[in-house]
């Protein structure tokens, strides 16, 4: 279904297909690339998420034209700031060299155009760093989620992402997907609940590119809910949770109790959540940013 949705957004001006490797999972590669196959596109995969993550046994980072890493500090690998890419393909490696360093060919003989792409030596060590620690951080994240996973298991109306264990994965994302008729709570308000306890929780991908300049002004005529139903929904109805090294198991399970509190009282929670919105407003207080 998704392919042929893919193919009918396919114009005249189209030149390439972007997969995204969403929370360390890859996608569907195989039709992806059968797409541009057909059609004599480029294929490029957004793969932020996905350093040291393996699909179908085979190393994200192989895949399409070209893998784009990111290497922020909320990333799996940190250096701080900065990313990679990584291609098969010799000739369009040459270029992304020049690229990122002005366009130099050699001292003083610029032949592309370029910018200054390159890292610095204080983000390559934090990388280093990061590399050489690697396999701890995966132990830890894939700890807190299995504790998750139990810890939740009874939850109502709450549904743990699940990864695929016969892949090589960081377990960087810890995802909840909410039913609001189980949970009697928005996924908004039990973000609320949660921030209330100093429990960083985030919506995710809120509130959608879409919804963000320049997009909200550019193409404001356009019908988002016809065009983009699945974006939208989503958009209200996920959350990511703390885990990484920072996060135990007293926190994992602290943070389970809170959801089963406000989810098995769910009115409660809402009375209690506007009783405090009130209380701050009145103080004003902006409920949003206290």
């Amino acid at each position: 279904m998704w392919a042929a949705r893919v193919e009918e957004l396919i114009t005249p001006r189209t030149t390439g297909i972007m997969g995204v490797h969403l929370w360390g999972r890859g996608c569907d590669v195989e039709e992806l690339a059968r797409i541009v196959r057909e059609h004599d596109l480029k294929l490029l995969f957004d793969a932020a998420h996905a350093f040291g993550c393996s699909h179908e046994g085979r190393m994200i980072g192989n895949f399409g034209g070209a893998e784009v890493f990111s290497f922020h500090a909320t990333k799996f690998l940190n250096t701080l700031e900065g990313g990679a890419i990584t291609t098969n393909d010799d000739e369009l490696m040459s270029r992304i060299r020049l690229m990122k360093n002005f366009g130099f060919a050699g001292q003083d003989n610029v032949i592309y155009a370029g910018t200054n792409g390159k890292m610095n030596e204080l983000s390559a060590a934090m990388g280093l760093t990061s590399l050489e620690n690697m396999d701890e951080f995966i132990a830890v994240n894939r700890d807190n989620y299995e504790r998750y996973r139990k810890g939740l298991e009874d939850v109502p109306g709450v549904r743990l992402m699940e990864y695929d264990s016969a892949e090589r994965l960081n377990y960087q994302y810890v995802v909840l997907e909410l039913d609001r008729t189980a949970t009697q709570l928005t996924r908004d308000e039990l973000v609320k609940v949660l921030w209330a306890e100093n429990v960083v929780a985030r919506r995710y991908f809120y509130p959608g590119c879409h919804r963000m300049e320049p997009y909200r002004s550019n193409q404001a005529h356009v019908d988002w809910g016809s065009r983009l139903p699945e974006t939208i929904s989503l958009s209200e109805r996920l959350i990511t949770l703390p885990t990484g090294t920072a996060v135990g198991p007293e926190q994992v399970e602290k943070i389970c109790d809170i959801l089963r509190a406000a989810t098995q009282h769910g009115a409660k929670a809402r009375e209690w959540l506007s009783e405090q919105e009130t209380e701050l407003t009145g103080s004003g207080t902006d409920p949003e940013v206290r």
